[in-house]
């Protein structure tokens, strides 16, 4: 760490050794990274792109981390650094198009969640049915997140990233780039540093209104009873019906290994109850993606990231 530091300019934010994880994910579990760095909001951009190179380069592992929703880091934890995004966020709206059409620009860092309130304040719509969403900007345009009939990839414009060559580069979007739940950068060792979307005006009371039926839905099925990450698996229109579905008629609501359980309200939740291991999530979720297989013959696709240091 002093050497990236002594690259550029002094270092702003919060840096830690041997920081537990399940601090920073949405499952509760995880292990020690070996070093946890949020750099300062002013520096971040920069200080991302050399620490990221100087990793590369001296062979340490580096994982970047959002809002950690769609993470379970392993109970060993990470042997390496984890860049946290969190301070990197906010959104402006650059430009007006037109009469009516608008784009925004937010950074990677800002909750999803957050960013739909911020364009509701300015009467601008198009991010409603990410509300109540646990993510972040940049985890939903890597993941391409789906929920409502609707995608990030319906409204991205552009994404600016920190590329392999560890420089800003903006890349404009192609829908042949994105399918379910897919984006190119699944395939690239990058940074996203923001996303720019199209939005559109609409009464602020009216969006509010949308954004509260989701959160209310969201609330409803169950979603922050218990520490999850949401839904577990993909679905995959091959099945012919949702996955919870598929995981809810082999009767595997419930099933639990230590401390993680199939919800027993919804088949495609995974769920801490309370003293659950990320061993005990992983296990768990291989255990029913085993059964739909065994009984099915379809092979489950996790929306889970596993990271660190596993078996």
């Amino acid at each position: 760490m002093e050497k990236i530091n002594n690259r550029g300019e002094e270092f702003s934010g919060s840096l830690r050794y041997d920081e537990p994880m399940s601090a920073h994910c949405t499952f509760k579990v995880g292990g020690k990274a070996d070093v946890w760095v949020r750099p300062a909001k002013e520096i971040f951009a920069s200080y991302a792109a050399r620490l990221l190179k100087a990793a590369k380069e001296e062979g340490i592992p580096a994982f970047v981390l959002g809002a950690g929703a769609n993470v379970v880091i392993s109970d060993r934890g990470f042997r390496g650094i984890v860049l946290d995004s969190g301070s990197w966020k906010g959104a402006e709206v650059p430009e007006k198009e037109g009469e009516e059409a608008f784009s925004v620009i937010a950074l990677s860092g800002t909750p999803v969640d957050d960013l739909a309130d911020d364009l509701a304040a300015r009467g601008l719509s198009g991010m409603e049915f990410l509300a109540g969403m646990p993510g972040s900007v940049g985890g939903a345009v890597w993941m391409n997140a789906r929920c409502y009939e609707k995608s990030v990839s319906d409204l991205l414009l552009e994404t600016e990233i920190t590329n392999e060559a560890f420089e800003r580069e903006k890349i404009p979007f192609r829908a042949e780039d994105f399918s379910y739940k897919k984006s190119p950068f699944q395939q690239r060792e990058v940074l996203i540093l923001s996303a720019r979307f199209a939005v559109r005006f609409r009464e602020s009371k009216e969006i509010r209104r949308e954004m509260e039926g989701y959160r209310q839905d969201r609330r409803d099925k169950g979603h922050y009873r218990f520490p999850s990450a949401g839904s577990a698996f993909k679905n995959n229109r091959d099945f012919m019906e949702p996955t919870g579905r598929i995981i809810d008629q082999l009767g595997l609501r419930g099933l639990s290994i230590g401390g993680a359980q199939v919800a027993p309200w919804h088949g495609n939740f995974v769920i801490n109850t309370g003293n659950a291991t990320a061993n005990d999530i992983r296990a768990l979720m291989s255990e029913v993606s085993r059964r739909v297989k065994e009984e099915r013959g379809f092979i489950l696709e996790s929306e889970v990231l596993f990271v660190g240091d596993w078996d």
